[in-house]
């Protein structure tokens, strides 16, 4: 089977997947408890790992050390991430029972972000080896601030982007339910 195909299905499975966890189990917001959170790290780690199984039966030995040795830093360093969002929740005073949604909405806009960023990059530079030197130098420039960077109150009402947004999408002062888009006084 071409490798292109296999991406196409394995992307459609993991859609399909998300899909069925948003819009069947966690159709109605609530509070996520402990033990549902650890039976759903469970299922999504063990369906995981029989992927690496196969992985291992149809690509062979190096490829399935290469996707459980991938898929271990990513899960171990995704773990960093638990701490950013339980900052963002708090600081945008996220109530418990939306939290989920929320943070998979972030995540389905970080990965398409990713995409587009990745496809963007690789396009510039095949078209244009040089640019390689100012995406290096803004990698190191960008090192180089966080390991000297001083601890600061966050202020995102202060931020150009989220100013910016307010003033072309109208935003409601507090929540409306599990919506993110709500109309109010025929706006």
């Amino acid at each position: 089977m071409p490798t292109v195909l296999l991406f196409v299905i394995f992307t459609a499975v993991v859609v399909l997947l998300l899909a069925v966890d948003l819009g069947v189990f966690h159709r109605k917001a609530h509070v996520v408890s402990v033990r549902e959170a650890a039976l759903w790290s469970a299922f999504w780690i063990g369906l995981s790992l029989a992927f690496a199984g196969g992985v291992f039966i149809f690509g062979g030995t190096d490829d399935g050390v290469d996707f459980l040795t991938a898929y271990t830093i990513e899960k171990s360093l995704s773990v960093d991430n638990i701490f950013v969002f339980v900052v963002i929740f708090s600081f945008f005073a996220v109530p418990p029972q939306f939290q989920h949604r929320v943070l998979f909405y972030g995540i389905i806009g970080a990965l398409i972000m990713r995409a587009i960023f990745i496809a963007a990059g690789i396009s510039l530079l095949e078209a244009f080896h040089w640019v390689i030197f100012p995406f290096g130098a803004f990698l190191i420039i960008t090192g180089l601030r966080l390991l000297t960077h001083q601890e600061t109150k966050i202020r995102p009402e202060r931020n150009i982007v989220v100013r910016l947004a307010r003033r072309i999408f109208p935003v409601t002062p507090d929540y409306v339910g599990q919506k993110f888009i709500v109309r109010q006084g025929g706006v």
